[in-house]
């Protein structure tokens, strides 16, 4: 049985100081980064564990929801891309829901995340997902306080039943310290490739990057439950940020080989007399490279 162990759990950002002050500082800044080469190979070794872990959930009827949270540019939309590159979207799926419509805001809150809970053999990745009730609605105000209390009221409850129906539910919570991320920010500035990843509520989450530290210890005081802990991802790294959650999850998910035997490609068909049609008959994209 293929299965890393992995336990490690982490704080995020202490309020004061903007930074992570339970993590060795020497992983923050002294680390020697990974080169390009190593990340590369572990990354091939971390995929074919993934593929199998996605084998065995396919063939078990097994139901997974991995939700990502945390700072803006901490890196989950990169994690993510990386998780799912090697497997099979049929079966593994990305929601990343925009901001409800006002039929959406009077449903019951967490009705339009249910839609998208996975069924047997599936895989789901929220990026973002119902904890933006305890985050970005909280400190800029889009919920009232009777809404807030009872999110952190009913969230452990439905977390609770979602886990009592048979689905694997796993948190992760992304950090980054204040330096990185405004570096970050700062490089979405200048990239025009990347200004796109950089919103109004980015810019709100530097100014306010107090009231998130302080949104996100009450959150994880009411939802860091048994039956669905947080898990805290070190981000100031991407490349070992990814590399970590890859090797967590496949901690979290006890599965076996079912790599099927070796495959032999048949011969091509003999050709018959078929004749193809002119080439002149067919529109080409230009060859411009």
């Amino acid at each position: 049985m293929a299965k890393p162990k992995s336990k490690a759990r982490a704080q995020d950002d202490d309020p004061a100081t903007g930074r992570t002050d339970s993590l060795d500082e020497s992983t923050r800044s002294g680390a020697r980064a990974l080169t390009r080469k190593t990340y590369d190979a572990e990354l091939a070794r971390l995929d074919v564990e993934l593929v199998k872990l996605h084998e065995w959930i396919h063939a078990r009827g097994l139901k997974v929801v991995i939700l990502f949270e945390g700072r803006d540019a901490a890196g989950k939309g990169g994690a993510i891309k990386t998780i799912t590159l090697p497997l099979n979207p049929r079966y593994a799926r990305v929601v990343a829901l925009p901001a409800p419509s006002d039929r959406e805001r009077s449903q019951w809150y967490f009705q339009r995340y249910v839609a998208h809970l996975p069924a047997a053999g599936e895989m789901v990745l929220f990026d973002r997902s119902w904890y933006n009730r305890a985050g970005v609605e909280r400190v800029m105000g889009f919920c009232s306080q009777e809404e807030y209390q009872e999110f952190m009221r009913s969230c452990p409850e439905f977390e609770r039943m979602l886990v009592r129906s048979g689905i694997t539910l796993i948190k992760y919570w992304f950090s980054v310290s204040d330096e990185e991320q405004e570096r970050r920010f700062r490089a979405r500035l200048e990239d025009p490739t990347k200004r796109w990843k950089l919103s109004p509520m980015d810019l709100q989450s530097r100014s306010r990057w107090v009231e998130y530290s302080m949104a996100k210890d009450e959150m994880f005081a009411h939802t860091d439950i048994k039956q669905a802990p947080w898990y805290v991802v070190n981000g100031d790294d991407k490349k070992r940020a990814r590399l970590n959650v890859i090797h967590h999850l496949l901690s979290l998910i006890p599965y076996e080989d079912l790599t099927p035997e070796a495959i032999v490609l048949p011969p091509r068909q003999r050709d018959s007399g078929y004749v193809r049609p002119p080439i002149t008959d067919q529109t080409f994209v230009p060859e411009v490279y």
